[in-house]
């Protein structure tokens, strides 16, 4: 009889299985694993949620084509998931906020309920999907869309810098880890065969 998961239980195996699984198992060097890693949640870090894995390819075909530099797909697009549907509102509420800071308005930050409530009417409306995101956009660039524009890049380098050294180093590690094992089991193979 199978156990049931709490809802942090099902959302930390989602996140394992969609974001560290598919890095284990990449084939190519360490560096090209923690490039994807990097765009990725250079996009995840915008409030773009919605366009942010077409952003991902987009930029996996230009940088590939014009400045032959590549880096792995798959985990790119995987780690622009890090934001999504469930954590935008809480998200964009950063990028905001910190927008405002950089721009010295800190004394007209909107409430936190202000955001989610014209996030919450928009994606509730009676509307297309397309009017609804249409309706979402306009909203954000005439009320919040400069703060959070300003705001998510701080966030962006942030992010991508650090994902790209952690995912190397923790590559390069595991790397290190498998050629040492596999050396202990050829050296273990000689001393039988010998």
């Amino acid at each position: 009889m199978r156990k049931a998961r709490s809802i942090w239980e099902k959302g930390t195996r989602l996140m394992r299985m969609r974001l560290v699984v598919p890095l284990l198992r990449s084939q190519h060097t360490p560096e090209h694993a923690a490039r994807g890693v990097a765009v990725g949640l250079a996009w995840a870090m915008t409030p773009l949620v919605g366009i942010q894995m077409w952003l991902v390819f987009m930029t996996w075909v230009g940088s590939r084509k014009f400045f032959k530099w590549d880096f792995s797909l798959p985990l790119a697009i995987a780690w622009t998931w890090l934001t999504n549907v469930f954590t935008m509102i809480p998200t964009y509420y950063i990028f905001y906020v910190t927008g405002q800071i950089m721009r010295w308005r800190v004394e007209s930050i909107g409430g936190y309920s202000n955001l989610s409530r014209i996030i919450r009417d928009t994606f509730m409306s009676d509307l297309s999907f397309g009017d609804k995101w249409l309706l979402f956009f306009k909203l954000l660039l005439q009320d919040w869309g400069i703060s959070m524009a300003i705001g998510c890049l701080p966030w962006a380098v942030i992010f991508s810098v650090g994902g790209y050294y952690i995912t190397l180093r923790f590559m390069r590690s595991r790397a290190a880890r498998r050629r040492r094992k596999s050396m202990m089991s050829k050296g273990d193979d000689y001393e039988v065969g010998g």
